[in-house]
């Protein structure tokens, strides 16, 4: 004679070892809200998920960054070199997102910006003011909670410094 033991939910872990697949509906039940991170996320919902691409959130945040008076550009050195190289080439389109570097998780992300400072400007203001746009524009925009905004200022602007020398010809 063989025995039947039955279990409810209440007695078992609901969560599928990695290397097995779940059943069905436990799928369903996760995918439905079961994940507390999903759960409270913006982006889930009854009818499906969304996901935003890096490179979504590296924009929004370049843009937000460069509206903020007193920041004049976005990246290093030799990233803004080589931006205003593809500058003057025609057709080419300006990076918008110089600069910047963000990291995307399903319900978070973090930004960091490397800024250039226009000369005379509060930097720790500056920096509160940029912190306060990009946190904001990304969770309009997206709906992601920004966990951190990481701000490096590695240059300040100096009205006069990028004017290019006037080229005189050795022969006229």
């Amino acid at each position: 004679m063989s025995t039947t033991t039955t279990t409810t939910d209440k007695n078992t872990d609901t969560k599928a070892p990695a290397d097995t697949k779940a059943p069905a509906d436990t799928k369903a039940a996760a995918s439905r809200g079961g994940d507390s991170a999903a759960k409270n996320s913006k982006l889930a919902s009854d009818q499906g998920t969304t996901s935003i691409a890096d490179i979504v959130v590296q924009k929004v945040a370049g843009l937000a960054a460069r509206e903020v008076r007193g920041v004049h550009d976005l990246g290093g050195g030799a990233a803004r070199a080589f931006g205003a190289i593809r500058d003057r080439i025609p057709g080419a389109s300006a990076s918008i997102g110089q600069g910047v570097s963000v990291e995307v998780g399903e319900t978070q992300a973090a930004v960091d910006l490397e800024l250039v400072v226009e000369y005379g400007v509060a930097i720790a203001e500056l920096a509160r003011a940029v912190r306060r746009n990009v946190i904001n524009a990304i969770e309009q925009m997206t709906g992601l909670d920004v966990v951190e905004v990481n701000i490096n200022v590695n240059d300040v602007y100096i009205p006069g410094d990028d004017d290019e020398p006037v080229q005189s010809s050795r022969v006229q």
